[in-house]
C-alpha cells in the first residue's frame, strides 16, 4: 500500500492533508500573533520542500516523517505550545490525568515536540547527506545527529532573539519556558536524544540487511590523507602557485 501510490500522488496527498489541518487550525488560534510567528519557519520549510520535490525528491519515508512532525507542530502553534490541552484530551479518553500519573508539574507538549523533532527529522537529514555528500558508515549516522543537535541549538537562539525583539506577552508565549531557567538546555537534550534513537534504530536495521555494514563502517573511519593539512597545505599550495 505504501508504494502502490505514485511518488507524486503520495506527496500530493500529504500536502493536501497538511493544508487542510493548517487551514482548520488557522481559525481562531489561541494567540494570533504567536501562531503567525510559529508558522514563519514552517512556511519557508514547506516552500523549500515544494520547490525541490522534482529536482531532489526525498523518499516516501522521509516525507512522511516530516509530515507527521509538521502536523504536531501546527497543534502547538494553534494553542501556543505551553497551553496545548493534551492532558484534558487524555483525561477524556482514558479517565485519568497523564500529568498527575507521571508527576508532571507543567505542560510538556513543547518538550515532547523537541524530542519528536530529533526522532522524526534525523532520518530525512541522513538521506540528504547520503545522496548529496555521499557519506558512508559512521558519518552517515553521526552527521545527521550532529545537524539535529546544531539546528536545535540554532532554533533556541532564534526563539531567544524573537522573544527579545517582540517582547511582552508574545515573547513569553513564543519562548514558552514556563518559568524553567533550563528550558532551552532540556529542549536541546531531548532533540538530541530523539535523533540518537532514530540513528540507532536505522543502524540496527542496516546491520541486519546490509552485508558490508562492518566493512563500510571500518572504511569510513580509515585515514585517507596521511599528510598534515592546515598550514602545511597552505605552504604546498603557495609553492605550487609560484612554480
Amino acid at each position: 500500500m505504501f508504494t502502490r501510490v505514485s511518488h507524486h500522488r503520495y506527496l500530493l496527498i500529504l500536502g493536501l492533508v497538511f493544508a487542510f489541518e493548517w487551514a482548520l487550525l488557522a481559525i481562531h488560534p489561541y494567540d494570533r500573533a504567536d501562531w503567525a510567528l510559529e508558522n514563519a519557519l514552517v512556511a519557508v520549510f514547506v516552500l523549500v520542500l515544494a520547490a525541490t520535490h522534482r529536482v531532489f525528491p526525498l523518499s516516501r519515508l522521509s516525507y512522511t516523517l516530516i509530515f507527521v512532525f509538521l502536523l504536531l507542530h501546527e497543534i502547538g502553534a494553534h494553542y501556543t505550545y505551553a497551553k496545548v490541552p493534551y492532558d484534558e484530551g487524555f483525561n477524556l479518553l482514558f479517565g485519568f490525568s497523564l500529568n498527575e500519573a507521571l508527576g508532571f508539574e507543567r505542560n510538556h507538549f513543547d518538550r515532547a515536540l523537541h524530542f519528536v523533532y530529533g526522532l522524526l527529522l534525523a532520518y530525512p537529514v541522513r538521506e540528504v547527506f547520503i545522496r548529496i555528500a555521499t557519506v558512508r558508515g559512521f558519518w552517515g549516522y553521526f552527521l545527521p545527529l550532529d545537524i539535529t543537535m546544531s539546528t536545535s541549538m540554532l532554533f533556541e537562539l532564534f526563539e531567544w532573539g524573537a522573544a527579545e525583539f517582540f517582547g511582552g506577552n508574545l515573547g513569553v508565549a513564543y519562548l514558552g519556558t514556563q518559568g524553567d531557567i533550563w528550558d532551552a538546555q532540556k529542549d536541546m537534550a531531548l532533540a538530541s536524544l530523539g535523533a540518537l534513537i532514530a540513528m540507532l534504530v536505522t543502524a540496527a536495521i542496516n546491520l541486519s540487511l546490509q552485508r558490508d555494514f562492518a566493512a563500510e563502517w571500518s572504511e569510513s573511519l580509515r585515514v585517507k590523507i596521511f599528510r598534515p593539512l592546515g598550514e602545511n597545505e597552505v605552504k604546498r599550495k603557495l609553492r605550487k602557485r609560484r612554480s
